[in-house]
């Protein structure tokens, strides 16, 4: 496993390392590009941010090397407080664009804090936020169904609805296994929120879930208490209809991940996973983990089926520490992989960095470029 550093172009607003931000991937839609939306999360502070951050692809080199884009969205309104935990989604609905974000914690309100409690944290109010993109305007909305709040859930989003499943609500120390749909129409007044809770749902806390097909899931990960992991796999199919649940045989979970009290990862896309768990040793070797590659894959009846666990790695070195968020992966287009070593079966060799002391700080821009460096 090689990790590998991503530079900023130079008008990029500074991105803080977070624990637990909520995650949204934009599609590419009526001309928009590609991007990720960020927003909350811990710092290493133990501070908690209330920024909303714009993550796009600004350049892209045939030789690897990727130049990212990060903004800071300004928002106004009804501004959603400093939480993590929580989830942002992408909704559609009559041709507009928005985001749903829901659920999270916070430390207590100033007024409530003491000495002994300053760094007791509050499940947020079970409040629902819009959010414009286009113009950064942000609405509160108070629903009857939404009795308590929640952390650490899944969301998944279909067009104009949002599903929330699992979640841990701190007041009650309880995962109930709640399944709640919540549908937005954004009207040309005020729009209109529809909220449903279903009772047939999961009791999960920050799982992982990796798309396998269009509006398809995998849900694996995460707990079931507070010292059990859940070591089974969920299909979840998202149609006109409603939600559909399916158990899914797991795959073989080594000695290492069945007897690990944590574990955490995120999708990598296109039906895979990679997760990590902490090394067991005594004494524990200091931030070392072992990583595992999963894949959920299509079998030709449609059915989804899951392959055994792989990539297990140790080396650390030239490798940051990991933290608890989720992968971000930018799609690349075929013709993009012609000539590059990013493909199948491709081998990482140092010898293909750039030595900037010797080529100054030429990149091709395209494929098909017949530049002379020399010229």
């Amino acid at each position: 496993l090689k990790l590998r550093a991503i530079s900023f172009s130079n008008n990029s607003s500074y991105l803080p390392p977070l624990r637990c931000p909520a995650v949204a991937h934009f599609e590419p839609r009526d001309g928009s590009p590609e991007c990720y939306l960020i927003h909350g999360g811990r710092t290493p502070n133990n501070e908690l941010s209330s920024s909303l951050y714009m993550l796009s692809v600004d350049s892209r080199g045939c030789n690897r090397k990727v130049t990212l884009q990060c903004q800071e969205k300004e928002l106004v309104g009804d501004v959603p407080s400093a939480r993590y935990g929580h989830t942002l989604s992408v909704i559609h609905s009559r041709g507009k664009t928005a985001c749903v974000l829901f659920g999270g914690r916070s430390y207590m309100p100033s007024s409530e804090r003491t000495t002994e409690n300053w760094n007791s944290v509050v499940d947020c109010p079970p409040q629902v936020f819009l959010i414009d993109l286009e113009f950064g305007c942000s609405s509160a909305h108070t629903l009857p169904e939404l009795t308590d709040g929640q952390s650490f859930h899944v969301a998944l989003a279909r067009e104009d609805c949002v599903y929330f499943l699992g979640g841990h609500i701190l007041s009650s120390d309880c995962r109930p296994p709640r399944l709640i749909r919540l549908r937005v129409e954004l009207l040309l007044g005020s729009p209109v929120i529809t909220c449903t809770v279903l009772q047939e749902g999961l009791s999960i806390t920050s799982a992982i879930t990796s798309s396998v097909g269009y509006n398809e899931y995998i849900i694996f990960g995460g707990y079931q208490s507070e010292t059990q992991k859940r070591m089974e796999c969920t299909y979840i199919g998202l149609d006109d209809v409603g939600v559909h649940m399916e158990p899914r045989e797991p795959p073989q979970w080594t000695s290492e991940i069945s007897h690990s009290r944590t574990w955490f990862g995120g999708s990598l896309g296109k039906g895979s996973a990679l997760f990590a768990v902490p090394s067991e040793g005594n004494p524990t070797p200091p931030d070392a983990y072992h990583f595992y590659q999963v894949n959920f894959q299509k079998e030709p009846d449609g059915e989804a089926s899951t392959q055994g666990c792989s990539q297990e790695s140790t080396d650390f070195e030239d490798s940051a520490p990991l933290e608890d968020s989720e992968e971000l992966y930018f799609g690349r287009e075929p013709h993009e992989l012609e000539d590059s070593s990013d493909g199948e079966g491709a081998t990482y060799n140092e010898e293909d960095e750039e030595d900037e002391s010797q080529t100054g700080y030429w990149v091709k821009c395209c494929l098909s470029c017949q530049v002379d460096p020399n010229t």
